[in-house]
């Protein structure tokens, strides 16, 4: 899993199988101060989360299908699984 905050979504006239009727969302990594990291990427929104929200994304193939309930959507890897309200330490 990785923690990211939503910076965007994506519009898309044309997508693959498995993304049809799908809302995709920018992701930027961070860290659990909240500082960015790394490389943003697109993940499948699956808990209708927005621009801002902090989130936990699912980063491999098959438990991201099974997260969306599309075992045959073979193009999907990344998907938001979760909205988190915080982090402690």
């Amino acid at each position: 899993m990785r923690l990211g905050k939503v910076i965007g979504t994506v519009v898309s006239s044309t997508k693959a199988k498995g993304y049809e009727s799908r809302k995709i969302l920018v992701i930027q990594p961070v860290n659990p101060k909240g500082s960015f990291t790394g490389t943003s990427f697109l993940a499948i929104d699956a808990v209708q989360a927005g621009v801002d929200d902090l989130v936990l994304c699912i980063e491999e193939g098959n438990s991201a299908r099974q997260v969306i309930r599309d075992a045959d959507a073979f193009t999907v890897k990344t998907v938001v699984a979760a909205i988190v309200d915080e982090i402690s330490s």
